[in-house]
């Protein structure tokens, strides 16, 4: 259904209607927010534009609406700063903008705030950083990141209306998150901010998508020794948690981190739609974003009475990446939240050196030359052996069968 017509009174109405048929009232709201945020009305709330500023409001609202109350700037719902927009990385100058971070508190008399953070922009009509091939089109983001904006709704409800108050509750909507982390770092180095008062923060960032192998993937369970703690003896129904240490990482929870606050991201898996038109509402798994925000709102209710978490420095794998500096790229996606040996691959690049070579969607690299493959690091470490124009032999496992390939980078 197209959008681009109806006033935002009128969508949200049609939203209603079309999917009053949902019996419980969360699932429910869930898709009336995924919806709305990631219909072509919005033209893919790119960061300073109409769509986002729409997109800033209504989550504005429904903050209201669940009784949150305002923190932005002069106590306003959102935090304005001023950024240059450039589709162009390297070059220099840019488009002045303002993106706005919509901020919602709940004041339970506390000596620490938990912060609570979900990035609500994306990428338009695929100026800038998409992975779409063909002529522009509007990139509606559902999963990337409306699923996580209706997360955080959710938990902010549920936050609400509990007797979890031992910590006041922060809660964030960022921009301009594809950018660069700009509304998060914006915030962090805002004169509003006191790090000292935070006790920690859990970001949610593609949270939509949960697939038959129900893995939840926490990155930066090594920026407290508390998080390894607690982790385990949190009930999580038929979710299965796997872990990465490191604070740095592609989403807002860094911005945390490198103020030296415990910070962790969740995130329930890549897909081929990842920065694409087809990232859209029809494709989400709602009961999976609410068993997501569950599973969170446990954790934080099991450290309601732990007082304030303790903050660890990590080994940053990110940063282990960057300075591998790859020469190649063998053209694959990988599946981040696989959790058996080896490296998943989720998508295979057109015209790439993993399609010439023969690899496809599902086949699990388990050699790269002679390195072997235990996990995406393993493979990381693989590539940065070779130059352009090298020629080797992957080894997967595509179902029952081991095969051996020939690459050419």
């Amino acid at each position: 259904m197209k959008y681009l017509f109806m006033t935002a009174a009128l969508l949200i109405a049609c939203v209603y209607t079309t999917i009053a048929q949902f019996s419980d009232p969360a699932l429910h709201q869930m898709r009336v927010d995924v919806v709305y945020l990631a219909s072509d009305y919005l033209e893919g709330r790119e960061a300073g534009t109409k769509g986002e500023m729409l997109a800033a409001e209504y989550i504005a609202r429904r903050f209201e609406e669940i009784g949150l109350s305002p923190k932005g700037d002069n106590q306003g719902w959102m935090q304005v700063f001023d950024f240059k927009y450039n589709p162009n990385p390297h070059a220099a100058g840019g488009e002045s903008r303002q993106g706005r971070n919509v901020v919602g508190y709940i004041d339970n008399r506390a000596k620490t705030t938990v912060v609570i953070g979900a990035h609500f922009d994306h990428l338009g009509k695929g100026e800038f950083g998409s992975r779409h091939t063909g002529e522009a089109a509007i990139h509606n983001g559902a999963d990337d990141n409306a699923s996580g904006v209706a997360a955080l709704i959710y938990l902010a409800t549920r936050l609400k209306n509990s007797k979890v108050k031992k910590n006041n509750y922060l809660f964030i909507a960022f921009s301009a998150e594809e950018l660069g982390l700009l509304g998060s770092k914006a915030y962090v180095n805002s004169a509003n901010f006191d790090a000292t008062t935070v006790n920690y923060m859990l970001n949610m960032d593609m949270v939509g998508r949960l697939n038959e192998d129900n893995v939840l993937v926490i990155n930066g369970v090594g920026t407290s020794p508390v998080w390894k703690e607690t982790l385990p003896k949190i009930t999580a129904g038929n979710l299965k948690i796997k872990t990465t240490d490191s604070g740095v990482g592609p989403s807002d929870h860094t911005s945390f981190y490198l103020k030296d606050i415990p910070a962790m991201h969740f995130f329930s898996g890549q897909h081929t739609d990842y920065h694409k038109p087809g990232d859209d509402a029809g494709l989400i798994n709602f009961d999976g974003i609410k068993r997501i925000g569950d599973f969170m709102f446990a954790l934080i209710e099991s450290l309601d009475k732990s007082g304030k978490l303790a903050f660890s420095k990590t080994k940053d794998e990110e940063e282990g990446r960057q300075a591998a500096r790859y020469k190649v790229s063998l053209g694959v996606m990988p599946d981040y939240a696989y959790d058996g040996e080896g490296m998943r691959v989720d998508d295979v690049l057109s015209g790439r050196a993993a399609e010439k070579g023969g690899l496809k969607k599902g086949d699990v690299i388990i050699e790269i030359g002679e390195m072997k493959v235990k996990d995406i690091y393993g493979y990381m470490e693989g590539l940065g052996k070779f130059n352009a124009g090298d020629k080797t032999m992957v080894k997967v496992r595509r179902g029952e069968e081991v095969l051996t390939l020939e690459v050419t980078f």
